[in-house]
């Protein structure tokens, strides 16, 4: 990853620069030392001149592949199909029963709309391996439980202090800190709850195994190690982009990572099929992050539906902040490319969900 990043620009050490000195307990800490690598040293890379956007990344012989692939998998259809799932299954999940306050709380947000684009490649990862939808489903709810609460808890004012989230006014702000919190807490725990009492037709070893994946990218070596980093470097002068990316491959990444890893277990996958699949879940988890901190400084809250340039006046450290608007929309391409080609030894048909997803991540405008 370091190797892409090197060839977008050129930074000093993180720990060389001047400015806000850190807190001790940061300096006795190295989170870079177990950052997961993953591209390979030495791959040559295809340079993208200029953008006008980033919806702009692709060539002429790019487009032509991409519509040839369209005019025999139809991605909008199954988006569309799969989050109706998603959306039956969740509503069926957390259904409004005693206590009302806090069931009304969970349900609030957990199905206030968004993407579902988790519990989707969850899905897809379960079937590009020779599972069915069925066989993730319980996996791919509590996935999105998990990212649920997440939010949640990241709208906080002892977090992000954000009024807006998916174009609605965040769980706080309808029922109070106190609520909001416990909302959270127990979308977490049913997560775990739903993947052991509700998933059918999969091995209960493989379930474990599911459990203790889930279980591993969200803990403190997982998303809220990230957490725990970006709130340690915000505000800071001297970090880096290495430090950055250690944020995002924890904070956004990993449940990604996750989402599609716990997928291809579930529909019966290789131990070499489920490492593929991981290198590819981490670019484009990490591509997703990209995209974020673009559209955060190009785009409006109203196309967003959250709070635009919420980073930028928090002092956080972003893409574009360190390296540019359009470094950062080169990066993104190369991280594009390098997702695919972890799918290439798929089969193509197969694997055009996960395909037409990574596009998708890649070129969205909100």
């Amino acid at each position: 990853m370091s190797t892409i990043l090197g060839s977008c620009v050129q930074t000093c050490s993180m720990f060389n620069h001047t400015g806000r000195s850190r807190p001790t307990t940061f300096c006795t800490f190295n989170p870079l030392r177990r950052m997961p690598t993953y591209f390979l040293p030495g791959r040559r890379r295809r340079g993208i001149s200029s953008y006008v956007s980033i919806s702009a990344v692709h060539t002429a012989k790019e487009e032509t592949e991409e519509e040839a692939q369209e005019a025999t998998f139809n991605f909008k259809a199954y988006l569309l199909q799969k989050a109706n799932s998603v959306n039956k299954a969740l509503d069926k999940a957390v259904s409004l029963k005693d206590p009302i306050k806090i069931h009304e709380a969970m349900r609030y947000s957990l199905l206030a709309g968004g993407k579902r684009v988790r519990p989707i490649l969850c899905i897809a990862a379960c079937e590009l391996v020779g599972g069915l939808e069925s066989m993730a489903m319980p996996s791919a709810c509590a996935v999105e439980m998990i990212h649920t609460m997440s939010l949640i808890h990241d709208d906080l004012p002892c977090m992000d202090n954000d009024d807006l989230r998916r174009g609605k006014p965040t769980n706080h702000k309808v029922f109070g800190e106190d609520v909001a919190i416990l909302a959270g807490d127990a979308l977490l725990a049913f997560a775990f709850e739903h993947i052991a009492t509700a998933t059918i037709g999969v091995p209960p070893s493989k379930i474990i195994r599911v459990v203790g994946e889930l279980a591993r990218v969200i803990g403190s070596e997982g998303l809220v190690a990230g957490q725990v980093v970006d709130i340690g470097s915000t505000g800071l002068s001297d970090v880096g982009l290495e430090e950055l990316e250690f944020i995002h491959l924890h904070k956004t990444a990993a449940l990604l990572e996750g989402s599609v890893v716990i997928g291809a277990i579930a529909g019966g996958g290789s131990d070499e099929q489920i490492e593929k699949l991981r290198k590819f879940a981490r670019c484009i988890g990490l591509l997703f992050q990209v995209v974020d901190d673009i559209l955060d400084v190009t785009k409006s809250s109203q196309e967003l539906g959250k709070t635009a340039g919420k980073d930028l006046l928090a002092d956080k450290t972003t893409y574009p902040k360190l390296m540019g608007l359009e470094k950062s929309r080169e990066f993104a391409e190369e991280l594009r490319k390098e997702a695919l080609d972890q799918l290439s030894e798929f089969d193509p048909n197969k694997a055009a969900p996960l395909i037409s997803l990574t596009n998708y991540i890649a070129f969205r405008q909100n």
